[in-house]
């Protein structure tokens, strides 16, 4: 494994990129999009069963068949990297849409009665109030999203996108299993760097919960 790690330490840097860029891109747009659609859910208690059974149902597709006809709906080749990232962009969404309502749902009635009476109401009461206090849960979310892409990501090296999965293809292909390890251990390291990263990041935007420890 060092050895092959040696010998191309330029072409499995790139994969590492290459992978966490595909990991990455459809875990910020899947946040954007869960995010309205989850206040949605939470704002309009009526939509929420609908759309929480088709994030669901979405969650649900095969990613090797979502990854294949992909090309065939949004009209891209099919060793375009972005099959995969719009596929794992519906993966991200149909993880998040739940937990970004039911966190949202949670804010205590309490909390958001001293918001109005401070004057916050409509947009800024969400984005200065609801959805800080939000944030620990979303950030969970985000943490098994992350995990969960980076895993769906090596599947499309099945479709021949080139990134860590294709050590595992290649692995196998030439019977190396070092190459194999390889890519495991790379893909493990790529998912502890995001999470450390996601929590870093939540500790940052949830500083107020260390005020009063």
């Amino acid at each position: 494994m060092i050895t092959y790690l040696r010998d191309h330490t330029q072409e499995v840097a790139d994969r590492f990129l290459t992978h966490a860029w595909l990991a990455l891109l459809p875990l910020a747009i899947g946040l954007a999009l869960a995010i309205p659609l989850g206040w949605l859910a939470s704002r309009y208690r009526w939509l929420y069963p609908g759309v929480i059974n088709l994030a669901g149902l979405l969650y649900t597709l095969p990613s090797v068949a979502l990854f294949v006809i992909m090309p065939s709906i949004i009209h891209t080749k099919i060793l375009s990297p972005v099959n995969v990232v719009v596929a794992l962009t519906i993966y991200t969404v149909a993880l998040l849409v739940r937990v970004i309502a039911d966190a949202l749902i949670a804010v205590p009635d309490e909390v958001r009665a001293a918001a109005v009476a401070m004057g916050f109401t409509g947009l800024g009461r969400f984005l200065r109030v609801d959805l800080p206090i939000a944030v620990p849960v979303i950030v969970a979310g985000l943490r098994v999203a992350a995990a969960s892409n980076v895993g769906l990501v090596s599947v499309g090296a099945l479709i021949g996108v080139n990134q860590l999965g294709s050590l595992f293809t290649d692995g196998f292909t030439r019977d190396i299993g070092s190459v194999v390890l390889l890519g495991i251990i790379l893909c493990v390291i790529l998912a502890l760097i995001l999470d450390a990263i996601i929590v870093l990041t939540g500790r940052r935007l949830t500083a107020w919960q260390r005020v009063g420890a």
